[in-house]
C-alpha cells in the first residue's frame, strides 16, 4: 500500500532541482534528478504554472541546495561524521554522495508522511539505503525534533554539521528561537547553516508579485508562511543565543558565488538568506 504523499513543498522543490538539469544551461549548479525519479510526475509537468513561470525561484532552490552541500562536504572532509538535515524533504545527498557518506551518519528529519513515502519509493526504485542513513520522523507541532534525533543515536559529544532549509517560514518565532537554542547543545565546533526569509517589503520589486502569490497559495493549502526576519533580527538573535563565527549569506552572495558568467540569465530570487555559524 502506498503511503500518503509528501507535502507539495517537498515535491515542488525536488521537481525544481530536476527542472534545472532539464532546461537550464550547463554548468549545472547542482545535478539532482533523484527526486524526479521518485515522484514520476505526469508527462506535462514542465508546463505546470509553478514550474514554467518560476525561474528565479528555481534558481534559489538549486543555489540553496548547492550551498548547504558544499558546507556539508567541506566539514565531512575535515572529519565530521554526523550530518543532520532539518526539513530534509526529498533531499538525495546520501544517494548522490555514497563515497563521502560511507563514514558519515546522515540524519534526515521531516514529517512522518514525507519520510515514509520517500523510504518506500527509494526501495521501489532500488536505490540503496545505507545503514548510516537515519530517517527521523517528527511531527513538529507535537514532538521535539531534538529528542527524536537523540533517539536515533545522534551523539551530542561528536561535532556535527546541521542544515535547515525551507523550514523557518512555517514555524513561529518562538519555535525558531527554541531550534537555535538546541543548536548550542551540539558539540563545540559544530557548524549550522539555516535559511531565513526576508519580509515582503524588503524583496526586489520584480520578486514581490511572485512572493505575494506564494503567500496566498501557502495559506490556501493549509501551510501558511508564518515567520519572516530582517538580517538584523537574525544577527541579534544568533548573538544573544551564543552562536559563534556568525556569517550572513545573502542572495547577492549566492549570485556572486554560483551564477557569474552564465548565459541563460539564471539568477536567484531575492528573499532568502543563510545564517552560518559555529557552536
Amino acid at each position: 500500500m502506498t503511503t500518503k504523499q509528501p507535502d507539495n513543498t517537498a515535491l515542488r522543490t525536488a521537481l525544481w532541482r530536476a527542472l534545472h538539469v532539464c532546461t537550464d544551461e550547463k554548468p549545472y549548479i547542482i545535478e539532482d534528478k533523484i527526486g524526479y525519479d521518485l515522484i514520476n510526475p505526469e508527462s506535462d509537468w514542465q508546463e505546470r504554472p509553478d514550474m514554467k513561470f518560476t525561474k528565479r525561484l528555481r534558481a534559489s532552490i538549486v543555489a540553496r541546495a548547492r550551498f548547504v552541500e558544499d558546507i556539508a562536504k567541506e566539514q565531512i572532509e575535515k572529519g565530521i561524521t554526523q550530518y543532520v538535515l532539518l526539513g530534509a524533504g526529498l533531499d538525495s545527498f546520501a544517494q548522490r554522495n555514497t563515497e563521502i557518506c560511507s563514514q558519515t551518519d546522515v540524519y534526515e528529519i521531516d514529517q512522518p508522511d514525507t519520510l515514509a513515502w520517500k523510504e518506500e519509493k527509494l526501495n521501489e526504485k532500488e536505490y540503496k539505503i545505507p545503514a548510516n542513513l537515519h530517517f527521523v520522523p517528527v511531527d513538529f507541532e507535537t514532538s521535539s525534533w531534538w529528542a527524536e534525533l537523540l533517539n536515533k543515536g545522534f551523539d551530542i559529544h561528536k561535532k556535527a554539521v546541521v542544515s535547515c532549509t525551507g523550514v523557518t517560514l512555517y514555524l513561529t518565532k518562538e519555535a525558531i528561537t527554541d531550534t537555535l537554542k538546541k543548536m548550542t547543545l551540539l558539540a563545540p565546533g559544530s557548524t549550522v547553516a539555516i535559511a531565513f526569509y526576508l519580509p515582503l517589503e524588503q524583496l526586489d520589486e520584480e520578486d514581490k508579485p511572485m512572493q505575494e502569490m506564494a503567500i496566498k497559495g501557502a495559506a490556501a493549502s493549509g501551510t501558511p508562511f508564518i515567520s519572516f526576519f530582517s538580517i538584523e533580527e537574525i544577527m541579534k538573535l544568533a548573538v544573544e543565543i551564543g552562536l559563534k563565527d556568525i556569517q550572513i549569506i545573502s542572495t547577492k552572495d549566492m549570485t556572486e558565488k554560483y551564477f557569474k558568467g552564465r548565459s541563460d540569465n539564471l539568477v536567484p530570487a531575492s528573499g532568502e538568506f543563510f545564517l552560518v555559524a559555529k557552536t
